[in-house]
């Protein structure tokens, strides 16, 4: 029997990105003689990739991009970003126990995310914890980026477990989405990049602090198992 498969998002999620994708951001908004966006505006911003990041701040400006002129930002976009990857960016307290308390149950760690897979390998090379996940998923890597749900299966197939046997940890409504059209349960953060409420938005458990989430994956695994007995 395959081991229990838990997949990560990263952005917002386990990782405080806000700061240096926002920079990034700024970096082309300003080059483009466009006023810059505060990083408190990463909430309604952040969560569907670089290319949705540029649209929406872009957006907000007043501005309307052509995808051509898209695809011009987000080669500047993504390069600045590259640069400046972990400038600002840092864990959220709790990441790093809650992990090893996953390896140590036995559990694979996985990450799928909206980010590049490049750019997320990177970064979590960067915050040293690349070598937890036994897959990590990017907006590129199958070719489609969440909420379909094909990056989430092929993550979960990638990592060797199984759709059964698995749980997504997000932190936004592109999260949920993607779990549930994957057939998978999903627990939220409170502290992640949504405009609305995550809590609003119908995961089976919202956990405000990675202290609380072992006892919360318990909670879910056991309302499935108790479901199909």
């Amino acid at each position: 029997m395959a081991a229990p498969t838990i997949v990560y998002d990263l952005d917002g999620t386990l990782a405080d990105t806000a700061g240096d994708l926002m920079g990034a951001l700024n970096f082309v908004l300003g080059r483009e003689g466009l006023p810059t966006l505060p990083v408190e505006n990463a909430r309604s911003l952040l969560g569907a990739g670089g290319r949705a990041l540029i649209q929406r701040g872009f957006a907000a400006c007043g501005h309307e991009l052509s995808p051509q002129k898209l695809e011009m930002l987000f080669g500047d976009f993504l390069a600045h970003y590259n640069d400046h990857i972990d400038v600002h960016t840092r864990l959220y307290p709790g990441v790093l126990d809650a992990l090893d308390a996953f390896e140590s149950a036995g559990w694979r760690q996985a990450i799928c995310t909206n980010k590049m897979e490049a750019s997320a390998k990177m970064l979590l090379d960067r915050l040293g914890v690349a070598g937890r996940f036994a897959f990590i998923c990017g907006q590129d890597t199958f070719g489609v980026g969440k909420p379909d749900p094909k990056p989430l299966i092929g993550t979960i197939e990638g990592s060797g477990g199984t759709i059964a046997g698995a749980i997504m940890i997000g932190d936004s409504g592109t999260d949920i989405k993607t779990a549930r059209a994957a057939g998978l349960p999903v627990i939220c953060v409170d502290f992640g990049y949504t405009d609305i409420p995550v809590a609003e938005l119908g995961p089976d458990r919202v956990i405000s602090h990675f202290d609380e989430l072992e006892a919360a994956v318990a909670e879910v695994m056991a309302t499935l198992t108790s479901g199909e007995a």
